[in-house]
């Protein structure tokens, strides 16, 4: 029986770069929260995760002699709308929003962690128990 790597982590991995993505994204946003101008931005974690969904079905391949090809996950990067009133000088950061925008995104990436290593584990176990 084969074993695919990719069904057992692939969407997970997928999960954990959006997450890593994002940390960027908003560390981005927290160190041009003094920034005369800046705009907060964001990628939208559900809509980047529909869009690996999709790109899981791959590309299907009507000749024999056609590239297998293989569509990149991009999670796009988004403007956030201002929850606050405009501070002046054209900047959109909300240091606190961000700060927990951050911690949220950063227990979501450690609980993904958590779950890819517990699959990895039992794969593990269930490789040496067989053998």
């Amino acid at each position: 029986m084969a074993i695919s790597l990719d069904r057992l982590v692939g969407f997970h991995q997928k999960a954990l770069s959006v997450r890593t993505d994002r940390m960027e994204v908003i560390s981005g946003n927290l160190a041009n929260a003094n920034t005369p101008g800046y705009k907060a931005r964001d990628i939208d974690f559900n809509k980047a995760m529909k869009s690996a969904q999709y790109d899981q079905g791959g590309l299907v391949k009507t000749h024999d002699k056609h590239l297998s090809g293989r569509s990149q996950m991009q999670a796009e990067i988004e403007f956030r709308i201002p929850e606050q009133a405009d501070t002046g000088d054209g900047n959109t950061v909300d240091a606190q929003v961000e700060r927990n925008n951050f911690l949220d995104n950063g227990m979501r990436y450690q609980a993904g962690i958590m779950l890819l290593d517990g699959k990895i584990k039992g794969m593990k176990k269930a490789l040496s128990s067989g053998g």
